[in-house]
């Protein structure tokens, strides 16, 4: 573990993932790597459903808003990361601590409940299908969307403040690579028990309700699915929710598998999906599953073919 600087006061260390250097320049070019691909596909899903008027839909405007929330979050952890990954000391300010943990608080209930309103927006579009135009108005869209902002706001106000009541006198040391709450109630020195009720609380109430939303929808769904007769309509209607299910699976996968981690390793392994991974792969399941991300990507550069040959055919009539 690396000690903190005792010339530097106000600052931690991070223990961070490894401190092997060749482990350490190995992943350093892994993550760049992701990071850059998070970055370059999420702006990506962004640009096309803005450019796309097919896209213009509530399922989309859903998507969009997941990735611009995938893109806070890694933006939030990775760079950070890769810092590290090349310093011989993993400083962290307490600023810069509470920054981390207010930001992740925020956009990770976001994210929940940006699933959720997907998985009632299939709901809508499969199950009550005539309903759907009335229901999912973009008045609701962005109550919705708004809604999802605010809660996710909530909890980065409740983590954040409680973090703030908490003294660190002994070991600055963080047995993690980003500040998040858990190592840090763990390794403050005054009372944690308010911490760890609010901790609890706050993610049981926001993670089940968003849960429960989206297991509810799906339960419907799939019963709506098998009771279609033709094989056809069901392989149409399943692959309408096939990449947001997916999408969901690998959340919540995820935090089951927080819940049941046995050491501080697990949590670091969890972490790193939750954090730097799972961003990069939302925008890609959804590019290589979805028929309309691929219909709608295929036409504008069609256009965009177009208007070259139309401005090289002007320019060579002009000389």
């Amino acid at each position: 573990q690396l000690r903190r600087n005792p010339s530097k006061e106000g600052r931690s260390s991070l223990t961070g993932l490894t401190d092997d250097p060749g482990a350490q320049a190995a992943l350093f070019l892994l993550f760049l790597l992701i990071y850059t691909v998070t970055i370059l596909a999420n702006l990506g899903m962004l640009a096309l459903i803005v450019a796309s008027p097919r896209l213009h839909t509530p399922m989309y405007y859903f998507l969009g808003n997941l990735a611009f929330v995938d893109l806070c979050s890694s933006t939030a952890i990775t760079p950070k990361l890769l810092a590290d990954f090349v310093s011989e000391k993993k400083l962290v300010t307490y600023a810069g601590c509470v920054a981390q943990v207010f930001i992740f608080d925020i956009l990770g209930v976001t994210e929940g409940f940006l699933l959720a309103m997907m998985a009632y927006d299939r709901y809508m579009a499969i199950c009550h299908p005539l309903l759907y135009s009335v229901t999912m108005s973009p008045k609701c869209c962005f109550q919705l969307v708004t809604c999802s902002y605010l809660l996710g706001l909530t909890n980065g106000v409740g983590q954040t403040i409680g973090m703030l009541r908490l003294s660190f006198c002994s070991s600055r040391v963080i047995d993690h690579f980003f500040c998040d709450i858990s190592p840090l109630i763990s390794l403050s020195t005054s009372d944690t028990t308010l911490n760890q009720i609010m901790l609890r609380t706050l993610a049981s109430l926001f993670g089940v309700s968003s849960g429960l939303v989206v297991l509810l929808s799906y339960i419907a769904i799939i019963s709506t699915i098998l009771s279609i007769r033709s094989a056809e309509g069901k392989c149409k209607a399943f692959s309408t929710c096939a990449s947001h299910l997916a999408v969901v699976s690998i959340f919540y996968g995820t935090a089951i598998f927080m819940y049941l981690k046995a050491s501080s390793r697990d949590d670091k392994r969890a972490a790193v999906l939750y954090t730097v991974v799972t961003p990069m792969l939302n925008p890609l399941i959804y590019s290589l599953r979805n028929q309309e991300v691929k219909e709608a990507l295929r036409r504008l550069t069609k256009m965009r073919r177009s208007c070259s040959a139309s401005e090289s055919s002007f320019v060579s009539r002009e000389s």
